[in-house]
């Protein structure tokens, strides 16, 4: 590796991308109406973002972490059951969690987005990528997100629907 800050971090986030890819899918496939709708749209952008930032690992020369791409794997597959409502045998509880998860991981990714904007006069490979895009992306992402966890967490913490309060 030939830079293992950049690479580390780098490759952090790839890890957090694959959980959030992995993560809207779970959302997604539980969900119905408004909320699967926008789980389709966020996932795909999510996973245009992950491939952004494989391009550009390869682009700086950056190794793909086999141990944190497996680690990333496992903790979904152990997220399937908790965020399910199984362990709490509450469905809406694990929704509001996995959206409030999903919620988190996207403002990391803007964090990322950021720090690399601070450092892209320091990286020629960069300067191709529209960090103001992704960042603006990721607002709006998380602006939408928070609506659903806002609602889901009414819904969970409250334990019923806001259409039959």
């Amino acid at each position: 590796m030939a830079d293992k800050p950049m690479d580390t971090y780098l490759n952090d986030h790839l890890a957090g991308s694959t959980l959030g890819i992995d993560l809207a899918n779970q959302i997604r496939d539980r969900s119905e109406g408004r909320l699967r709708a926008l789980m389709e749209t966020i996932t795909a952008e999510i996973e245009e973002d992950r491939e952004t930032l494989i391009e550009l690992m390869e682009r700086m020369g950056t190794t793909k972490n086999p141990v944190k791409h497996a680690g990333a794997w496992m903790t979904e597959k152990a997220s399937r059951v908790k965020f399910s409502g199984l362990s709490s045998g509450e469905p809406d509880v694990g929704r509001f969690m996995a959206l409030e998860s999903l919620t988190l991981g996207v403002a990391g990714k803007e964090c990322m987005w950021q720090a690399l904007r601070g450092v892209q006069d320091r990286y020629e490979p960069l300067a191709a990528i529209d960090l103001d895009r992704l960042i603006e992306r990721a607002r709006s992402q998380l602006a939408q997100l928070e609506q659903e966890r806002i609602r889901a967490g009414t819904d969970a913490l409250v334990g019923e629907p806001a259409a039959a309060r």
